[in-house]
């Protein structure tokens, strides 16, 4: 039964990292597109100062503050207790596990569905600037997600190969 638990835990943490990774990556390259295209237009001093305060702006508050200290160390964490307990639901729907979804506090659950819904509102608007704008914007969030994936992978590389993760999974109390 061990084997049959290590090999749930495996795939189920495989699984997270893959799917979570997936959708990162999909957004990225998305993005990265529309923010690439805002480079055709002729750019001003003041879309250079733009550009430069969205780059900045979203590597420090989503890459750093949102990825760095909070989202990778717990996703991480989630991801290694998932490897160590798998459940049948946990690992069918890992990614979503891993990110806080469900089996978690109270607390969590309401930050990342609002965070969720946030982020959602944020792409409804940004459908509506044009030109260089949008890819100004866009190449902001590009340099927070690039900035988040390797945090994450940093974290998960920590989670992985040490003894004790000091990071909570933020699990539900029993």
């Amino acid at each position: 039964m061990q084997s049959n638990s290590n090999s749930a835990g495996f795939f189920g943490s495989l699984w997270a990292i893959t799917g979570f990774s997936l959708l990162i990556l999909f957004a990225i390259v998305r993005l990265g597109k529309i923010a690439l295209d805002s480079f055709n237009y002729n750019y001003q001093w003041f879309h250079w100062l733009a550009l430069f305060i969205s780059v900045v702006v979203m590597a420090y508050s989503e890459g750093y503050k949102g990825f760095q200290l909070k989202f990778s160390p717990r996703f991480a964490a989630r991801c290694r207790h998932l490897r160590q307990q798998p459940t049948t639901c946990h690992v069918i729907l890992a990614p979503l596990f891993c990110m806080g979804f469900f089996h978690t506090t109270r607390a969590r659950k309401i930050a990342t569905f609002t965070l969720t819904l946030m982020i959602l509102c944020f792409i409804q608007i940004a459908h509506f600037l044009p030109q260089p704008w949008r890819g100004i914007l866009d190449l902001g969030v590009v340099t927070g997600l690039i900035w988040g994936l390797l945090s994450l992978y940093v974290n998960l590389i920590k989670a992985f190969n040490s003894k004790e993760f000091s990071h909570s999974p933020e699990l539900p109390d029993k």
